[in-house]
């Protein structure tokens, strides 16, 4: 068994879908970056990633690769799974994860993000925890000027 960890961070601006655990969320922002931004499955990735010792990210999407423009982060994750099932990892025991966003409120999202993140996965809902809290207006999450979460994952061979 392996244990895996990952943090993902990015900031809000015009213009921009918000799209959080594979899940459109109405909001007059949405998240900036390479991809799609998903700030949850690039956590949960990481996480995923990490466990087997494969890197991060960065390494396997890099921004710098134009085919991972505006990418969907569930095709990513995905493709994580495929590496983990490469590398002998066969099993995601369970995920532990956490949105930190000012705004919009999550909690009517989460079953949604759960549900996509099983399907994408091939595992159980109950093997899925997404947690959410604010910033409590300290920082840049909680001035509304981005989103970070964090995810924690245990996988088996």
């Amino acid at each position: 068994m392996r244990i895996g960890s990952g943090y993902d961070v990015h900031r809000l601006v015009e213009g921009r879908k918000l799209i959080i655990g594979g899940v459109e969320i109405p909001f007059e922002k949405g998240l900036d970056g390479h991809s799609d931004a998903d700030v949850l499955l690039h956590a949960i990735m990481d996480a995923l990633l990490g466990a087997a010792a494969l890197g991060d990210i960065g390494i396997h999407f890099p921004p710098s690769d134009e085919t991972y423009r505006n990418a969907d982060s569930l095709k990513l994750l995905n493709d994580v799974c495929l590496k983990l099932k490469e590398a002998g990892y066969n099993k995601i025991e369970n995920i532990d994860s956490t949105i930190i966003a000012e705004k919009p409120k999550m909690s009517e999202h989460i079953e949604s993000m759960r549900k996509n993140i099983s399907e994408c996965l091939s595992i159980d809902l109950n093997q899925i925890s997404i947690k959410a809290t604010t910033g409590e207006k300290l920082g840049f999450v909680g001035k509304g000027e981005g989103m970070a979460a964090s995810a924690v994952c245990l996988i088996s061979k």
